[in-house]
């Protein structure tokens, strides 16, 4: 497959950390650095999530990339998995306990796990510091989300500022799928990669807050019943409603 082509030069001292859960955003952004940096490394983050299947979802989908992606497999460097267990104790979200997802009295989700942005972007930026890396990648969105504080560019603005500050760098936030719903969201990916990319995210990638990867939907695995599933439905469907091919047979 041959992806789209590079909207700028590349140069050699280009280089990204793509925050990589292995789900549908953080997948068709690790695709966006790759069409945009000489050189990209990926972390993840075990934080005893309940959908810890994302864990071996992300392994399957970067196995994928290089071997379906020959322009992009010679971009793409080491793989980092953080241990933020300790954290995600502290959370007792939806997310990390057994425990319905629902609203809570504050107005956010049972799933929104204080502060985890932030964390991860830290750990993250740590990371980069060492590991030479001048640009932070995520798929937080503010159009198309469950209400999370974290997600917002305000937030992230703040985070960054902070971020130089104290490390006294100049690390980037980016955050290529802030403005876009969960259809402009297939819509890039199938720009980025072509049909063999949409397969990709859409047969491999978890999104699942459940860790269901039993059914195989039009749209991936899943429950097809919580907030996560019903986004990236919805998203497929828009997509496709709106002339684009793609949908399983």
């Amino acid at each position: 497959m041959t992806p789209m082509s590079d909207p700028r030069p590349l140069k050699a001292t280009d280089s990204a950390l793509v925050l990589f859960s292995g789900g549908q955003d953080s997948s068709v952004c690790l695709a966006w650095a790759l069409e945009r940096y000489a050189r990209v490394e990926t972390v993840g983050f075990d934080y005893g999530q309940r959908h810890a299947i994302e864990m071996q979802a992300r392994q399957v989908v970067l196995g994928a990339m290089v071997d379906g992606f020959p322009a992009w497999a010679g971009r793409l460097g080491p793989d980092h998995v953080l241990d933020l267990k300790g954290f995600g104790a502290i959370g007792g979200s939806a997310l990390t306990t057994d425990r319905a997802i629902e609203m809570t009295e504050r107005g956010l989700p049972s799933t929104f796990v204080p502060g985890r942005n932030l964390v991860f972007l830290t750990y993250a930026a740590a990371l980069a510091d060492r590991r030479g890396l001048n640009a932070l990648i995520g798929g937080m969105c503010e159009t198309d989300f469950s209400g999370y504080p974290d997600c917002r560019r305000g937030t992230l603005d703040a985070l960054q500022t902070a971020l130089n500050l104290g490390m006294d760098r100049d690390f980037r936030i980016e955050t290529p799928l802030m403005y876009l719903t969960k259809a402009q969201t297939w819509a890039l990916s199938k720009r980025l990669g072509g049909q063999d990319l949409v397969d990709l995210i859409m047969s491999e990638s978890h999104t699942c807050y459940l860790g269901e990867r039993g059914k195989l939907h039009a749209w991936g695995h899943g429950c097809g019943t919580c907030p996560a599933c019903d986004l990236r439905a919805k998203g497929w469907a828009e997509w496709h409603a709106a002339g684009e091919p793609g949908a399983p047979s």
